[in-house]
Parts: structure tokens; sequence; C-alpha cells
């Protein structure tokens, strides 16, 4: 049976150095599965980025935090310390940031051999772009992955910032952590984790390299079957003006569409794979779908092969009847948030905690490290913590 509360990760301590996006979100996910982070958060308060400090910070969710000075060379041999009990750390300053601070691989590594000391950038660690800044509709622009995000005759679009800051950064980053924490639990040394978003972004794009290697992927912007090229696989307005997705690839799930959608005796929509009609069928896709609203469509096209699923908003998703029987969000400190994922047959995962503000447990961390109530108080009024 599941064990209520803990997850896989249960044991491990990770010290992540505060930052913005990928580094919080490879925190998240090792949080959410049991591992112990603690937040090394700035005495300011402040966290970089635009974004306000709040405990409704989804990616920030599960943490303790301490507040240091780490411009302070009392606050930099503090976070030393609390590097040295730690089994990994996480840290997404540009490259150089960290070895300025005292704070580098070779410092903390020397203090733990078996450290785990993962470092997430955008460009890497190395290479003419590391020194400089940038987001992720650049990182993915060079990585190659932005130039085929759009339709035909339009321009790329980036897809929010899910591909480089998240899918091919902190998730990137997480997997990179867990493969060495494994590699340590196996007897190896601790080691540094490079994890670039142009590196992560260019492996996401595996599968369409590959189909290009094999000729079967145009570079041209929305001409494939995955692209919004195919009328088979796309997204089409209703009558309410909401949207549904289509994914009738396979042969048997295009006729059970044509089948519901009442053009199985429609004879233009015979050459599925014809791109020379993929035009003309869509059209007449689009038309048929603004005939129905997204509701009535659900009721014909949901629980069948179809491959269908209406387009649905954030606060939509959470309402909706499968995503309520998985559980897939929850409420935390009043907020709904996605839940945990993945799940696992022996391990439950405890609901998150809300993100904690800057320094709420900085005197629980020090005491925990052996350091008194009254040089606690020491470092309060040297502003050393916060």
């Amino acid at each position: 049976m599941p064990q209520a509360g803990k997850g896989p990760l249960d044991g491990i301590r990770i010290v992540e150095f505060a930052g913005i996006g990928p580094g919080p979100f490879c925190g998240m996910m090792l949080a959410d599965h049991g591992a112990e982070v603690i937040r090394i958060d700035r005495a300011s308060g402040s966290r970089g980025g635009s974004q306000p400090v709040t405990s409704a910070d989804v990616l920030a969710r599960g943490r303790k935090s301490i507040a240091i000075d780490l411009k302070s060379a009392q606050g930099v041999a503090l976070a030393r310390k609390i590097a040295a009990s730690a089994d990994g750390i996480i840290e997404g300053f540009r490259p150089g940031v960290m070895e300025r601070l005292g704070l580098g691989p070779e410092e903390l590594l020397a203090d733990n051999p078996k450290l785990v000391y993962g470092r997430m950038t955008g460009w890497g660690q190395t290479g003419p772009y590391a020194p400089y800044a940038g987001h992720d509709i650049n990182y993915i622009a060079l990585a190659g992955a932005l130039a085929h995000f759009g339709r035909a005759g339009g321009k790329p679009t980036p897809p929010i910032n899910l591909v480089g800051d998240f899918g091919g950064g902190g998730m990137m980053l997480a997997f990179g952590m867990v493969s060495a924490l494994l590699h340590v639990a196996n007897g190896g040394e601790g080691q540094v984790i490079d994890a670039a978003m142009t590196d992560g972004t260019a492996v996401l794009m595996s599968m369409l390299h590959g189909m290009k290697n094999m000729g079967v992927w145009s570079e041209d912007l929305g001409v494939n079957m995955l692209d919004t090229g195919a009328h088979f696989y796309d997204t089409y307005e209703t009558a309410d003006g909401k949207f549904v997705s289509i994914g009738s690839i396979e042969p048997q799930f295009y006729a059970e569409l044509r089948a519901r959608a009442g053009l199985a005796e429609d004879a233009d929509f015979d050459a599925q794979h014809d791109r020379a009609q993929w035009g003309a069928l869509k059209d007449k896709l689009a038309a048929l779908f603004k005939t129905r609203t997204r509701a009535e469509w659900d009721t014909l096209m949901e629980h069948s092969d179809v491959c269908y699923a209406p387009v649905l908003t954030m606060s939509e998703a959470a309402a909706h009847p499968h995503n309520q029987a998985r559980q897939t969000f929850v409420e935390v400190g009043g907020h709904v948030q996605p839940a945990p994922a993945p799940r696992y047959s022996g391990s439950a995962t405890a609901t998150p905690q809300p993100a904690p503000m800057p320094g709420d447990q900085t005197d629980g961390i020090l005491s925990a490290l052996g350091i008194g109530a009254d040089e606690i108080g020491t470092l309060r009024v040297a502003g050393t913590v916060a």
C-alpha cells in the first residue's frame, strides 16, 4: 500500500539558491516527490524577476526557506555549512556568479564530495553565448525548436515558456539530479550537472530530427502532420466561440471521426494523407465544427476513439470530470494548482504545502545545524540572516 505523506525521494536533502523559472521548477519537482528542499532566499526578501514573492507561487511550494545575505563573508560561510549537509544543490545564476560568491563547485564539492551540484542556465556553462542574458524564446530559437511552432503563412509562435524553461530546462535538471543522486547511492562521487535549456530543448526535438532524417518532416512551417498542416490534427472553433482538438491520425481513429461527424459517406475525406487536399478538408471541418457548440461536440465525440478533447482553460481543466476523478489538481493554501506527477504504486506523495515567505524557517534550519539561539540572534543583528 502507498505510504501516505512520503515520496520516493524521502530522506534526500536539496539546497536551492532562490531564482526564477526553471530552477524553482526543478526544486518543486524534487520536493513534490519527497525531498527536503531548503531554499536559500535573499535577506532582502526578493527572488529576482518581476513576480511578487507570495505564498501563492506554485513553483515555490513545499520548501523550507532561510534568508541569508550572500554578499557577506558570514553569509557565505553559513551557506557552505548548509550545503555540506545536503545531497544536492540547485543554482540558476549566470556562469561564474557562484564562483565569485565563493560557493562554486570547487568549494562545495571540497566540503562535501558526495554533493550533486545542479546548474541551470539557458546557454550552458560554456560556449560563445554562455556569459550573456537570454530567455526561453531565445533558447528554443537557437536550439532549432521555435522555427517549427506556428501555422503555414504565419510566423514562429513561442509555446509560452513551456519548452525551454520547463521541458528542456527544469525537468531535464530534475532528471539529471536524480540520475546523479543514484550514482552517489551506488558508490560514486558527487559531480556537477551542466543543464542548458538549449541542450534540453534540442533533446526534446529528437523525434522530429528522426522524422526529418527519414524524409517525412519538412522544415517549412505548418505543413506537417503534427504542426497544424493536417486537417485531422488541429483545433477547431465551435458555434459558441470555444475550441476542440482533433488528433485522428491512425486510420481506425480517422474512420471514427468521420462516422461521428457525419462524414463517412463524404468521398472527399477518403484520401486522408493526400497533402494536396489537406487545406480544402480543413476548411470543410472548420465549417462543420462551427455548426455545434463545444458542449454538443463533447456529447458527440467524448468517450470514443476519435482522439478528441475540448480545449480547456486552466480554470476549466480543474473542473473537468476526468481531471477531478484523477485528482489532477489540488488546492494548496486556498489556490488551485497541479498535483504532483507522476504517481507511484508504493509511495504516495502528500499534498504540497504553500510556498514559504523568505526566511520563514530560518531559526529551525539553523538550530538543526547546531547553531544556538544566541548565535542566531547575533546573525540577525548583523543582517547575515533575515
